[in-house]
């Protein structure tokens, strides 16, 4: 008899540590468990059927603004500056281009006077790295009007009439307004620039 309340005495002191830690860890710890769980795999499948639908949409999308982007006339905005001013008046139209989210890529800065500082530096290196960063696409370019037609079709390009004969003005600004895509900024001398762009600018 006395080996009977011994092992029941076991019995109990083993299930007492075991109920007091199991009851307060199983309670909640079961509980989470299979709550997320069943979430989980319910999750994933939801996304797959919903991402095609805006993939597709998106690709439409895309496709026409495309087509009506080269067919269109870009816009001319001039910005009236001496031709000592042009290139400061260049460079603030650069700043509030980037300022309004145009990536730097997209803008392409003609000169008809003296080459813009960056030109002049970056043709220090040679021509071949000056034109690869050209090809590259990925900031703004610096172009003298003499070397202008070398340069790609840019969304934006601004001129800087910053000196030059008359000349040079006239063959650049309808250049420029060949490379531009989506909008001209010229600055420089309001009655120059119309005299050559026309008196609609």
């Amino acid at each position: 008899m006395p080996l009977i309340p011994e092992e029941s005495q076991i019995h109990e002191s083993a299930q007492g540590p075991r109920v007091t830690p199991a009851s307060g860890r199983t309670a909640p710890t079961p509980r989470p468990v299979p709550g997320p769980r069943p979430a989980a795999p319910a999750r994933p499948g939801r996304p797959g059927p919903v991402r095609p639908v805006p993939a597709q949409r998106g690709s439409h999308e895309p496709a026409k603004p495309g087509p009506s982007a080269p067919a269109s006339t870009p816009q001319i905005q001039l910005v009236p500056a001496s031709a000592e001013g042009a290139l400061d008046a260049a460079e603030e139209a650069v700043d509030l281009l980037l300022d309004s989210g145009r990536a730097p890529g997209e803008v392409l800065v003609i000169t008809t006077g003296d080459p813009h500082p960056w030109a002049a530096h970056e043709l220090s290196f040679g021509e071949a790295a000056y034109w690869a960063q050209h090809e590259a696409g990925d900031d703004v370019f610096y172009a003298d009007a003499s070397v202008a037609s070398r340069a790609a079709r840019r969304p934006v390009v601004v001129v800087a009439v910053n000196g030059g004969d008359d000349a040079t003005v006239a063959t650049s600004l309808p250049l420029a307004l060949g490379r531009a895509d989506a909008l001209l900024i010229v600055c420089g001398n309001p009655q120059q620039i119309n005299s050559v762009l026309g008196a609609g600018v």
